[in-house]
């Protein structure tokens, strides 16, 4: 976790912050999307605003004692130093850093923590998600080029090998626009295959968004290079890596590759899947193909109180413009007609496709018991009005059509 908290502490500088990071990413052409400066998870998400609880209890708790701490911190730092740094040591200081001298000195506690005897050192704890969220924490215009150098430092080796770790880096980059080194650190992730994992989920999405925010040939070629490689070996990526996929496809006017891309996605009525869908239709030459799409959230009997099935109003801007070409009148009077319902239901959504792509990723609601045994229990294939047997009665019933197939 402490390789966490280090980059958590980030987060809140500015985009100077990450300014003297890189080298020659200006070089790529900036990406046709929304300019809006945002990290694509939230902070629950990536467990950030749990870093900010422990740090404010830590310094409470550490307050009349920090500077004492401080300097026997800087004691144990030391090579020539007998004493170890235990975990304890190290979550403190963390929390209570708050200058250069204090992230000098988490460096070099973290050096040396790292490379005391590992037979020595019993405890789980994982460093890396505290390491990241104190560099995101604390804003300093060079911070971030040093967590970029603690990623190199041989005597970290090991230190941020977490996925979390990484995601919450990526994060971090794709919120201060730096797509180039997103997929930099994807490789290194692949090559090194973390937690065994080659492929983690949640990373491959914020590789597709950096290809998706990066708008290029060569990104398309990356992302689909990825993308043929998860179909290889079998990988089912999450939705938001198959939307990111397909709608760079359609940037970079691949609309059949778009729709190819979106097949994959389980739920084919998702909101962005079903927009993307009829964009990729308009600009395939089959706006005709389109209407149905669009009557299939008219025919749904949906509660009042549920979320409304919705198209995005650039989409259908899109598709008016395309059957305005066609110049068929019964095609225009039936699309006039849909999106004449749609606006009286409420189902034209001022978001555009972009924004609703790029939208943050929230953490899922925590069940509880009860519903998570709901959850887990096992459903059978049953017809609703099936007759239940009496306890009483012994005969038995011949399988339906429905349990044979």
């Amino acid at each position: 976790m402490m390789a966490n908290t280090l980059i958590c502490t980030l987060r809140r500088s500015s985009f100077l912050l990450y300014h003297s990071l890189t080298n020659n990413v200006n070089n790529y052409p900036v990406a046709v999307c929304s300019q809006i400066v945002r990290s694509l998870y939230s902070k629950a998400t990536l467990g950030l605003d749990g870093f900010v609880s422990n740090k404010e209890k830590t310094q409470k708790q550490l307050e009349n004692i920090s500077d004492k701490f401080r300097i026997k911190m800087a004691e144990y730092a030391n090579e020539d130093s007998k004493n170890m740094i235990f975990t304890e040591d190290l979550k403190n200081m963390i929390h209570i850093a708050d200058s250069d001298d204090d992230i000098n000195l988490v460096v070099k506690m973290m050096k040396r923590f790292n490379q005391q005897n590992k037979q020595l050192r019993f405890g789980n704890f994982i460093f890396g998600t505290v390491v990241m969220p104190f560099f995101i924490s604390i804003t300093n215009a060079t911070l971030l080029w040093r967590a970029r150098k603690c990623f190199k430092m041989p005597e970290l080796s090991g230190f941020f090998d977490q996925l979390m770790s990484y995601q919450i880096l990526l994060d971090l980059l794709f919120e201060n626009k730096k797509y180039k080194e997103m997929l930099e650190v994807v490789n290194i992730i692949t090559n090194r295959q973390i937690e065994g994992s080659k492929y983690p989920r949640n990373i491959m999405v914020l590789a597709f968004a950096a290809c998706y925010k990066m708008n290029t040939p060569e990104s398309l070629e990356y992302a689909l290079k990825y993308w043929q490689e998860l179909k290889n070996i079998g990988h089912l990526p999450m939705r938001r890596a198959v939307t990111f996929c397909a709608g760079l496809a359609l940037n970079q006017e691949q609309p059949s590759v778009a729709m190819e891309i979106l097949t994959l996605c389980k739920n084919q009525n998702y909101t962005t899947v079903r927009n993307m869908k009829v964009a990729a239709l308009t600009r395939c030459g089959r706006v005709e193909d389109t209407i149905p799409i669009l009557k299939s959230i008219i025919s749904e009997d949906i509660p009042e109180d549920s979320v409304k099935h919705t198209f995005n109003r650039d989409v259908l801007e899109e598709v008016k413009n395309a059957i305005t070409k066609l110049d068929n009148p019964e095609f225009t009077l039936e699309f006039n007609r849909i999106t004449e319902i749609f606006q009286k239901q409420g189902q034209i959504s001022e978001t555009t496709l972009d924004s609703q792509l790029c939208q943050e990723i929230q953490k899922p609601p925590v069940m509880n018991s009860r519903q998570q045994q709901e959850y887990q229990r096992p459903r059978f294939n049953r017809n609703k009005d099936q007759r239940q047997p009496n306890r009483y009665n012994t005969y038995h019933q011949r399988p339906g059509l429905e349990e044979l197939v």
